[in-house]
C-alpha cells in the first residue's frame, strides 16, 4: 500500500483539493516513518517544502482510526506567530474529520482555552512558556488532558537547542508524561538542522526510543540573491549613480534633510515600492529605526505609508494586524521584523527579503530566506550591509568591514559544505535547574529532599548535574527562603521563592528586562524597558511617541504620538557567532575569487578590505603591530572562545607580557600595548596553553557572572561553575593558542 492510499479519506480529498499531482518526498518519507515504526522521527527539508503536513497527515489519519481519549497530540511551536498560523492551517484539515485543534498562548481567549479544558482532545498546539504555565497551574488536570497522548510534534527544533529554553521544552514534555502515565512519540521538524544525530539523540531524551532520521533528497534550488555595501553617512563617494538615483528626494519640511539621507535605507525604500517584502534586522531597536526612517521617506515622496513593523515587544494587534496584511494577495506592503517573521510563518507570495547587515548564524539566514520562495517563485534576499565611513585616522581593524565579510562568510560555508550550526547541548544548565526545580515545588507542593531530586535530577536533561551540586543548590536556596522547611523535614516554596513563581514572567526561561506597557489613547502599543520620564520621545510601533506619564507602580507609559526620530531601547541582544564563520571571513579577505552576488559597491569595498589586508598582513600573522607598542591580536574565533581568549591573556599571561588597555571588539579582535616582542608574546601564549588548567581559573576573583536568567538566585560557586565548564569555548581557545607556535 502506497503512503496516499494509507492516508484517511479525508486526507486524500484535501490532496485532491490542492490540486496536488504527488506527494513530496518528505511527506512519504514521514508517513513510511510514522505508519511502519513506533520510533520518534526527525524531518528535515528545506523551508516550504510541507513538514507540517507531512507529520499531520498520518498522525490525522491515525486519530480518524482510533481518536484519542484526551488530547492526542501536542504541536509545541517556538512563537505565537507561528502558533497562529498553523492554528488556521490545521483548522482547516481537521474540521471534515471533527478533530478538534486548540491553540494557547499569552494572546489566545481564556474561553477557547476553558473549551479545551472541558473537552481535552484532537491537537493542542502550544509555546513552551504556556506549557509550563499549564504544568504550574493546572496540575492536578494533567492526567486527565493527556492520558492518552500519543505525539508531541517539537517545529523550528532547531531553534530550541542553542540554550534553555530548548531544554526546558524536554524537562516539561518528561513531566506532563510522567504524570499523565503516558509515553508519546516526537517529531521534530526543522529545515537548518546542523546535526541530525545530535538532533534526534535531543528529541529522544528519557523517551527509550530511538529517532528515525529519513533521508530526504533535496531538489536543487536556484537562489536570487544579491549583497550590497553602503556607507551610513552622506559621503558616500563608491554609491554610483544607479545607487543614487534611487535615493528618494526629500522635503525640506521633513525631519530628514537630503544631506543626512542613508543611501542604504534610499535603496530599500525604493526597492520595496508596488511589492511585498520582508526587511530582517537583528535587533528590536534597529527594527524601529528602520521602520520610522522608512515611514518618513515615505512622507517626504508624499506617498501612502506602506511599511509594518512587527517585533516580539508590541502589542498581539499591531503583531497580527502585520500577519494579516502581509497574508493578503492584494496588498502590497513590506514589514520591517526580527526574528519573530523568521520561523515556519506563511505569509503568502513573498517577493523578496531583505537583511539589513549579517545575521549571526547560517541557520537564522536559511530561515530568513526561506520565508520567499513560496508559490513557485524563487528563494530572493537582498543583503544591505551598512558601515560608518571609517574616520582618517581610525586604527587597521576598524577600516575593515566586519559585517560585510560575516555576510559572505554565512553564504559561503552553506553553499560550499552545506553547513549549518550545529547544536549546543554541553551546558550546565544550573539556571534552568533552579527554574525546574522551583516549578516542580510549586505545582507537587511539599516534597522531601529524596522526592523532589528523583524528579527533578532524574530529568535527562540534567544528565551533566552531580548530586553534590543539587545539595549545593538545595542548601542555598533554603539560606536564601526561596525554598522553606517544613516541621516533617520536607521542602516547598518559601517566600522569596513566592515572589518569583507568581509572577508571570516565571514561565519564561530566556532573558527579560522589566518592562512597561506602552498605551495610546485605547490602544496597547506594545512594551520598552528604561521608559523615559515625561516630556521626552520614545520609538515603539515604528512611529515616535512623547512621554505624558510614566505610571511606575503598574508599569505603564501613557503617550502621545508626534513626528521625528528617536533610537528605541529594548535590552541588549548579543549575537553568537561560530568559528567557523570567523575562518570564512578571513578566507574572503586572502582568496582572491568573486563571489556572483555581490553588487557594485559591495565588490568595491572588498577589493579595498582586501588591499588592505595583504598590505597589512592580517591573514597571515594574528599579530599586527598598528604602531610603537600598540598591537592587535586578531585570533579568528568563534563568540566563546573568543571570550575565553580575552580572560586567559589578562588572567594568565597579562603580567609577563606587560598588557594594557585591552580593548576588544568581540568576536574580531583585540587590541592592547604590550612592552615584549611578538615572537615572546607567542612564546608566552603557548607555554601557559601547554599547562594545566582549571577552567574556573579563567573566572575573575570577585566576579559571579550571571549569564542566564536565573543564575542570579544560584550560589555564586555554581553560577562561576556554570559559566566556566558550560560557556567559555577554552578547548576551541588551546587548539588556536598551539597552532601559533610558529610564529615562535
Amino acid at each position: 500500500m502506497s503512503i496516499f492510499d494509507r492516508y484517511a479519506p479525508f486526507i486524500q480529498d484535501f490532496i485532491y483539493r490542492s490540486n496536488w499531482e504527488s506527494l513530496r518526498a518528505i511527506q512519504a518519507a514521514a508517513g513510511d516513518a510514522i505508519f511502519n515504526t513506533d520510533e520518534n522521527v526527525l524531518l528535515t527539508a528545506s523551508t516550504a517544502s510541507g513538514k507540517t503536513e507531512a507529520a499531520f497527515f498520518p498522525i490525522l489519519t491515525l486519530f480518524s482510526e482510533d481518536m484519542p481519549r484526551s488530547v492526542g497530540a501536542i504541536y509545541i511551536g517556538p512563537l505565537k506567530a507561528l502558533i497562529n498560523d498553523q492554528f488556521s492551517r490545521l483548522n482547516d484539515l481537521c474540521e471534515e474529520a471533527d478533530i478538534p485543534v486548540w491553540h494557547w498562548h499569552g494572546d489566545v481567549a481564556q474561553s477557547h482555552k476553558n473549551k479545551m479544558l472541558k473537552n481535552p482532545s484532537g491537537i493542542l498546539q502550544i509555546t513552551p512558556e504556556s506549557l509550563e504555565a499549564m504544568l504550574l497551574r493546572k496540575h492536578a488536570l494533567i492526567p486527565k488532558l493527556f492520558g492518552d497522548l500519543r505525539f508531541i510534534v517539537i517545529d523550528e527544533i532547531h531553534s530550541l537547542m542553542r540554550g534553555d529554553r530548548g531544554g526546558q521544552t524536554i524537562c516539561l514534555i518528561e513531566r506532563i508524561c510522567k504524570m499523565a502515565g503516558a509515553n508519546p512519540r516526537r517529531i521534530g521538524l526543522s529545515a537548518t538542522i546542523g546535526d541530525p544525530t545530535a538532533a534526534g539523540e535531543f528529541l529522544a531524551y528519557g523517551t527509550g526510543r530511538s529517532t528515525v532520521i529519513p533521508k530526504i533528497e533535496n531538489k536543487g534550488v536556484k537562489w536570487r540573491l544579491s549583497m550590497e555595501h553602503f556607507y551610513i553617512s552622506q559621503q558616500n563617494h563608491s554609491n554610483e549613480k544607479d545607487t543614487a538615483d534611487a535615493l528618494p528626494v526629500l522635503d525640506e519640511k521633513t525631519d530628514i534633510a537630503p544631506e543626512h539621507a542613508d543611501a542604504g535605507m534610499g535603496y530599500i525604500f525604493e526597492h520595496t515600492r508596488g511589492k511585498k517584502c520582508l526587511i530582517f534586522v537583528n535587533s528590536r531597536e534597529e527594527c524601529e529605526a528602520v521602520t520610522t526612517t522608512l515611514r518618513s521617506y515615505c512622507e517626504a515622496k508624499h506617498e501612502p505609508d506602506r511599511f509594518l513593523i512587527h517585533h516580539g515587544n508590541l502589542s498581539a494587534a499591531y503583531r497580527e494586524t502585520a500577519e494579516e496584511a502581509m497574508k493578503d494577495e492584494d496588498i502590497f506592503m513590506t514589514t520591517c521584523t526580527t526574528a519573530t517573521l523568521e520561523l515556519g510563518i506563511d505569509i503568502g507570495r513573498l517577493e523578496r527579503a531583505f537583511q539589513i547587515d549579517a545575521p549571526y548564524t547560517v541557520s537564522s539566514f536559511l530561515q530568513r530566506m526561506g520565508r520567499t520562495g513560496r508559490r513557485d517563485l524563487p528563494p530572493e534576499m537582498w543583503f544591505v550591509i551598512r558601515e560608518e565611513l571609517p574616520e582618517p585616522r581610525s586604527m587597521l581593524p576598524e577600516t575593515i568591514p566586519w559585517k560585510l565579510l560575516q555576510g559572505i562568510a554565512l553564504i559561503q560555508v552553506y553553499i560550499e559544505d552545506r553547513w549549518v550550526e550545529p547544536p549546543k547541548l554541553d551546558r550546565l544548565p544550573f539556571s534552568l535547574l533552579y527554574h525546574q526545580t522551583m516549578s516542580t515545588l510549586a505545582s507537587c507542593g511539599e516534597l522531601t529532599p529524596a522526592e523532589l531530586a528523583s524528579r527533578v535530577l532524574t530529568l535527562k536533561y540534567f544528565r551533566r548535574i552531580t548530586k553534590d551540586d543539587y545539595k549545593i543548590l538545595l542548601r542555598h536556596l533554603i539560606e536564601t527562603d526561596h525554598i522553606q522547611r517544613t516541621e516533617n523535614d520536607g521542602l516547598i516554596v518559601g517566600l522569596a521563592g513566592e515572589r518569583v513563581v507568581n509572577s508571570f514572567k516565571f514561565y519564561a526561561v530566556f532573558q527579560e528586562n522589566e518592562e512597561y506597557t506602552v498605551r495610546w489613547g485605547s490602544q496597547e502599543l506594545g512594551t520598552i524597558v528604561m521608559p523615559p520620564p515625561a516630556g521626552e520621545k520614545i520609538a515603539i510601533a515604528g512611529h515616535v511617541w512623547i512621554v505624558e506619564e510614566v505610571d511606575h507602580k503598574r508599569r505603564l507609559v501613557y503617550c502621545d504620538q508626534i513626528k521625528g526620530k528617536v533610537p528605541a531601547y529594548f535590552g541588549d541582544c548579543p549575537g553568537d557567532i561560530n568559528t567557523k564563520i570567523l575562518l570564512r571571513m578571513k578566507e574572503v579577505l586572502r582568496e582572491d575569487k568573486n563571489y556572483p552576488y555581490l553588487m557594485k559597491n559591495a565588490v568595491t569595498r572588498l577589493a579595498q578590505a582586501r588591499l588592505t589586508a595583504r598590505n597589512s598582513g592580517v591573514t597571515e600573522s594574528p599579530l599586527i603591530c598598528l604602531g610603537g607598542n600598540m598591537w592587535c591580536l586578531l585570533p579568528w574565533l568563534g563568540t566563546y572562545a573568543f571570550l575565553a581568549l580575552e580572560r586567559f591573556l589578562k588572567l594568565k599571561c597579562s603580567d609577563r607580557l606587560g598588557l594594557k588597555g585591552m580593548d576588544s571588539s568581540r568576536p574580531f579582535y583585540i587590541q592592547f600595548t604590550m612592552k615584549v616582542s611578538p615572537e615572546e608574546f607567542f612564546y608566552v601564549l603557548t607555554k601557559e596553553a601547554e599547562k594545566e588548567f582549571s577552567p574556573m581559573e579563567l573566572v575573575y576573583d570577585s566576579e559571579v557572572p550571571v549569564f542566564e536568567k536565573y543564575d542570579e538566585f544560584l550560589p555564586a560557586e555554581l553560577v562561576k561553575k556554570g559559566f566556566a565548564f558550560g560557556i567559555l569555548g577554552i578547548s576551541e581557545m588551546i587548539e588556536r593558542i598551539l597552532s601559533w607556535k610558529s610564529f615562535i
